[in-house]
């Protein structure tokens, strides 16, 4: 059994479906630090002219995790969110079918940031038919709080058989000990593909929405899965 692990991001990019497809199971990991200016609250989307940010304003007081991140709602993020995305990708042939959850999403009151991406991840995982269970950190009644040690405890909870890393990390996961606790270890080594996008020229590294606008659910899977590779420890 594969497990793959991450923090929830806003409206990931392709590589983020992409690792959960390889996996059984896909553990959100809600109870670490929140990381201000990544991709927590924030990702990007295609312009005309490159490319630009979406960031949902969070009220942030250091060290906070994730989980306890609440949203400003004082900006009024969700209107111009939803405005940017009609601009931007109106014109998209797949706009109007998937746009309808936008429009839902964003008239709805969101209080803490994990709350609304995990909303997101389930719909993306849901339109591009990603059966694959979704489990929360902070409903697993971990004690582990060294990173290395953290990953193999939520492993062993849910029977796992190998580890599905992110390529980052090479950087800062202790491999000896996966090894002593009889879990495999692999680590994503995602391709990014190039697809036909609104505008001229392709720009890599976009939220996944912009995938789904221009190419509908069906095609957006087929290409997500092609960038996946995998690598041994």
């Amino acid at each position: 059994m594969i497990v793959t692990i991450h923090q929830p991001h806003y409206l990931p990019w392709m590589g983020y479906l992409g690792k959960i497809l390889l996996a059984d199971a896909f553990v959100l990991l809600d109870t670490v630090q929140y990381v201000k200016n990544e991709w927590q609250n924030r990702n990007r989307v295609r312009t005309s002219k490159g490319w630009q940010w979406l960031t949902v304003p969070v009220e942030y007081h250091y060290p906070q995790t994730i989980l306890d991140t609440r949203i400003n709602n004082r900006a009024p993020w969700r209107r111009k969110h939803l405005k940017t995305l009609r601009q931007l990708y109106g014109k998209a042939a797949h706009f109007e079918q998937q746009f309808v959850f936008f429009e839902r999403l964003y008239d709805r009151s969101w209080d803490r940031l994990v709350a609304l991406n995990l909303e997101i991840l389930r719909q993306l995982m849901k339109v591009l038919d990603v059966q694959v269970p979704i489990h929360l950190a902070s409903e697993m009644d971990i004690e582990e709080t060294h990173p290395t040690g953290r990953l193999i405890e939520i492993c062993g909870k849910l029977g796992a058989s190998v580890y599905l890393s992110g390529p980052s990390g090479r950087d800062y996961l202790e491999v000896e000990r996966f090894e002593k606790a009889g879990l495999g270890l692999q680590f994503q080594a995602y391709q990014h593909p190039t697809y036909e996008q609104l505008y001229p020229g392709f720009e890599p590294y976009m939220a996944a929405v912009d995938l789904l606008f221009c190419h509908g659910p069906e095609e957006a899977r087929r290409l997500i899965e092609s960038g996946n590779r995998v690598e041994p420890a």
